[in-house]
């Protein structure tokens, strides 16, 4: 597993309680050892502080870590002034995202697309960090096209991201299918699929609407049957994604970049049964 580019996400903890329970659950995931682990954050930057303070104490405890930097509603100078502030703290990693636009939100700030950020921080910071962009097999939720999705990818890769990790889904076709597309494109940087372990039924419904991630009828359904037995519908999703990261592994995916909603169970299940 160590020469894949295993990778763990989290997002920053709200409260005291939660920066605990988080500290409890990368201790149990970093003897995982995985390549870096990337830390979200909130619509509208509210966390943008959360994210860092928990990047740098990842980094403290000799683990790499990535923040996910968002432009909607940023400036070229606060944008600059987040990128220097990531430098002083020695962090060689960054997630670029447009992010998403908060309810009621007008305009988007000096950065329309995450393109547009991407060779914001090459311009600023040359080669100093490794990019990671983000990639939608299922097509993202507002593209207009399936084509102009494609092409938006390609514009956040030309403008000099490294490597991007996928939004989650289950369907390994459609991840096959975008990878040959880009490779048609010229595109040759690692895309690796992003997993989401399945925990909670109502839960991966509400997120999965939200960001056009599809659940194959067959798991939907099933999940449904389980009603409350929630060791069930553990067990069945531990079993549904390892086979999908077993195929994705298999197909050539150059690693995997586990959702891990801030638990150690899952993520630890599934990378135990995929070593």
């Amino acid at each position: 597993m160590a020469h894949h580019n295993f990778s763990i996400e989290f997002f920053p903890p709200k409260t005291v309680e939660g920066a605990e329970k988080l500290r409890a659950t990368r201790a149990k995931l970093s003897e995982l050892k995985p390549k870096y682990f990337s830390v979200t954050f909130g619509a509208g930057g509210s966390t943008q502080r959360g994210t860092l303070d928990t990047v740098v104490e990842i980094l403290a405890a000799g683990e790499d870590a990535a923040p996910h930097l968002s432009c909607v509603g940023g400036t070229r100078a606060s944008i600059r002034e987040i990128l220097n502030e990531f430098k002083s703290h020695n962090i060689r990693r960054i997630v670029a995202l447009r992010g998403d636009l908060p309810s009621g939100y007008g305009a988007a700030g000096e950065f329309r697309y995450a393109n547009e950020l991407v060779e914001f921080i090459r311009q600023e910071t040359g080669d100093w960090f490794h990019i990671e962009v983000a990639a939608y097999p299922e097509v993202h939720p507002q593209a207009k096209s399936p084509q102009d999705d494609l092409l938006a990818f390609e514009r956040k890769i030309k403008a000099g991201a490294n490597a991007a990790i996928t939004q989650y889904f289950y369907n390994a076709d459609a991840y096959f299918q975008f990878v040959e597309q880009t490779r048609k494109l010229g595109i040759d940087v690692p895309i690796v699929p992003g997993i989401m372990p399945i925990l909670n039924y109502t839960q991966l419904m509400r997120f999965s609407d939200m960001c056009g991630a599809e659940i194959p009828r067959w798991v939907r359904l099933k999940l449904a049957s389980f009603g409350d037995d929630s060791a069930s519908i553990k067990a069945f999703g531990l079993d549904v994604v390892t086979q999908l990261g077993q195929r994705l592994l298999a197909g050539g995916a150059p690693g995997l970049h586990f959702y891990s909603m801030n638990q150690a169970a899952a993520t630890t299940a599934l990378w135990q049964r995929l070593v």
